[in-house]
């Protein structure tokens, strides 16, 4: 039996244990989350958003509640858990706000005959979000939020060691006055997930997670012919071209890689700078990453896997600054340097407080170094000639390119990414396209 497991990654205590339900509870949940919708679909937009007022509303009172227990879950640190939840408020607002704009009927010009056309967007039905640890409410909020707003269902599976986070979720859904069933919180294993997807009763599956997680999800949903979307792993390149201020440069950059203890996927991992700068970039970049104490990574086994990751990336001829050793989960910043092509760290993702850094010769190599990579989540472009900003950000191979900045997400911006770094987007407008049917009417007379 799977055990839904709260282990404090601060000290290493384990505060709570839940049983995975039985697969009878799985099945009630379904032919609740199915009967919801029938009732939630026939609510109007103006009538959903009331209600998401009012998530919004109860995750901006239980902020406190909520950042705890995230802190106690994966060792998020109480300000940034904080922040998490507030991003969270403003997207069940914003959806709340302009869901009737986003759901309103499309007028397709005729080209040929009489009458006219409209694109109508219905639901789809009862939605299946596998969600991740790194960031338990926010993650929710950008899969529940637009999909609630569009009048589906949802069944939601969190990550084993964030139960107390996916029960505070659904007593916030609850007490907002959603239908019962229209939200659902299940404590299911991989097998059950599995049948889960195939019911024909669930219409579609959002997972944010691992490239192995995705496959295996993408895989048995395209057996059953069910929509995806998939928000899996980045290596997103910080290209560092120009700076007339490179102290601020390299502060971006140490933010950029540090949120979350480094345990973000689009949080930038490889650091490329343009040789005239490189030098005074790592030295500055090393000393200002280093000198920072992380919050705990989320378990001890997330820090093993980094350590060895390190461990092997050095063996094999990289070199490695870091100001001390792993103590249980808690794993230390550090910069690793002279990494080449044949070393396997090249194409891997670092998930936790640990940056890469190449030296370009000129822009092109910039380009190519930023795009040699499985993955094509996220970019950062640092440069002072705007021209160079555009060329350089056509050129990347990404979902998302960021301009001389960092923390420039928001609600409505659309967030996703390219190769194996997943497909489908979520947030703004494009986030409550993915899953509606786009129904054309044409009328005649």
């Amino acid at each position: 039996m799977t055990i839904f497991t709260v282990t404090d990654p601060w000290s290493g205590t384990v505060v709570a244990e839940f049983p995975e339900d039985s697969d009878e509870q799985v099945l009630d949940a379904i032919a609740a989350a199915h009967a919801a919708y029938e009732t939630w679909r026939t609510f109007n937009v103006a009538d959903r958003a009331l209600i998401l007022r009012d998530v919004a509303r109860l995750h901006q009172e239980r902020r406190d509640q909520l950042a705890a227990t995230m802190s106690r879950e994966m060792g998020k640190a109480f300000d940034e858990a904080l922040s998490e939840v507030d991003f969270s408020v403003d997207i069940y607002a914003y959806y709340a706000d302009n869901a009737a704009d986003f759901l309103a009927d499309e007028p397709v010009p005729i080209l040929r005959g009489e009458g006219n056309a409209i694109i109508r967007k219905h639901p789809m039905g009862v939605l299946l979000g596998i969600m991740p640890w790194n960031y338990p409410v926010y993650q929710v909020a950008r899969f529940a939020g637009p999909n609630l707003a569009a009048g589906n269902a949802v069944l939601l599976k969190h990550a084993l060691q964030c139960p107390q986070s996916a029960e505070a979720l659904q007593a916030i859904f609850v007490d907002a006055g959603l239908p019962a069933g229209a939200y659902v919180n299940l404590f299911a294993s991989n097998v059950q997930i599995e049948s889960v997807i195939a019911d024909p009763r669930v219409t579609g599956v959002s997972l944010t997670g691992s490239e192995r997680a995705g496959s295996a999800v993408a895989e048995i949903a395209g057996r059953h012919l069910k929509k995806v979307v998939l928000e899996l792993g980045g290596s997103d390149p910080f290209i560092v071209l120009g700076a007339s201020d490179l102290e601020a440069t390299v502060d971006a950059a140490v933010t950029a890689r540090m949120e979350n203890s480094g345990q973000a996927c689009n949080a930038a991992k490889r650091m490329i700078v343009h040789e005239n700068l490189y030098d005074r970039f790592l030295a500055l970049f090393t000393e200002r990453l280093i000198a920072i104490t992380p919050a705990p990574l989320s378990s001890v086994a997330a820090a093993e896997k980094l350590e060895l990751q390190v461990a092997n990336a050095v063996s094999s001829g990289a070199r490695l600054a870091a100001s001390r050793g792993r103590s249980g989960a808690q794993f230390p910043s550090a910069v690793l340097t002279e990494v080449t092509r044949d070393n396997a760290v090249y194409s891997e993702e670092l998930f936790g407080p640990v940056a890469m850094v190449f030296r370009a010769r000129d822009e092109a190599e910039a380009v190519r170094l930023a795009n040699d990579t499985p993955y094509g989540l996220g970019a950062y472009v640092f440069t002072d000639d705007p021209e160079q900003a555009q060329r350089v950000a056509d050129r990347i191979d990404a979902g998302m390119v960021f301009i001389n900045g960092v923390g420039m997400e928001g609600v409505e911006l659309p967030f996703g990414g390219v190769k194996r770094s997943g497909f489908g987007r979520e947030l703004g407008r494009l986030g409550i396209d993915e899953f509606v049917n786009k129904k054309l009417i044409r009328t005649v007379r």
